[in-house]
């Protein structure tokens, strides 16, 4: 008796893992609309099933990199909304209108590490913090122009300039990426020095546009949301283009 109860027990326990680890099911086009409005990044499986190819490797990920959220569509008729014929893993994000799609029909060795690696990259935000891995995701963007917030973690002002910008960069969806860029960590030195600035120079905020390889830097002062939406619409205007430059600083031998 006490055996049976025993696995009686551990069969429960192993369904309601099962349970906690399946996605949510979006069974029409205002579900799966709903859902991507729902946060700035998410990721949709468009698969046949629990049981497709795919669907253990997405769990998987999902667990890794919690801050995406995560569901599947098996509905096909709804796949053809967002020009898929075949079982697709698709992130969808907001701050330049992206679908980024893995064609599972090409994709022959899928592990959940790939996955993990395909969401970190694209994990594009509102506002995104620049490293190795998001800058692979901000240059291949099809919005090529960056408003850059240039400061230092853990300074007085980092947190709220963070966040000004942040709420400001909803405005400029499609037309800027938001990009922040930790003043403070040795490995972005160099991108300071691009705009000719130092840790010490900092905070400040600036202008990178790639179509162009041009940058501009916001003059000294108040970062406040006014002046910052004014540095965008001058150069939505093609204002700055009359603006000097900002110089990159010259390298200096040790």
């Amino acid at each position: 008796m006490p055996g049976t109860l025993f696995l009686c027990l551990l069969v429960s326990s192993v369904i309601a893992a099962e349970k906690d680890s399946a996605l949510p099911g979006l069974n029409n086009t205002k579900d799966v609309e709903a859902f991507i409005d729902s946060a700035e990044v998410v990721v949709i499986g468009f698969l046949e099933g629990e049981e497709s190819y795919g669907y253990k490797e997405l769990v998987e990920a999902v667990k890794q990199v919690s801050s995406v959220p995560a569901a599947i569509c098996s509905v096909k008729e709804v796949w053809a909304e967002y020009n898929l014929s075949s079982d697709a893993i698709t992130l969808f994000r907001k701050a330049d209108n992206h679908q980024e799609n893995i064609d599972l029909s090409e994709a022959k060795d899928l592990k959940a590490d790939g996955l993990v690696n395909f969401i970190s990259v694209n994990e594009i935000r509102y506002i995104t913090e620049y490293s190795q891995v998001t800058a692979v995701g901000l240059f291949n963007s099809e919005v090529k122009t960056h408003l850059l917030l240039l400061a230092n973690r853990g300074s007085k002002d980092f947190v709220e300039l963070k966040e000004r910008l942040g709420a400001l960069a909803p405005e400029y969806t499609g037309k800027f990426l938001f990009v922040l860029l930790n003043g403070a960590l040795k490995s972005n030195l160099k991108p300071l020095e691009y705009f000719g600035l130092k840790p010490k120079d900092l905070p400040r905020v600036g202008i990178y546009d790639g179509n162009s390889d041009t940058k501009w830097l916001l003059p000294e002062g108040e970062i406040s949301t006014e002046r910052v939406r004014e540095f965008c619409e001058s150069f939505l205007r093609g204002e700055l283009k009359g603006m000097k430059e900002a110089e990159e600083k010259p390298k200096t031998e040790l």
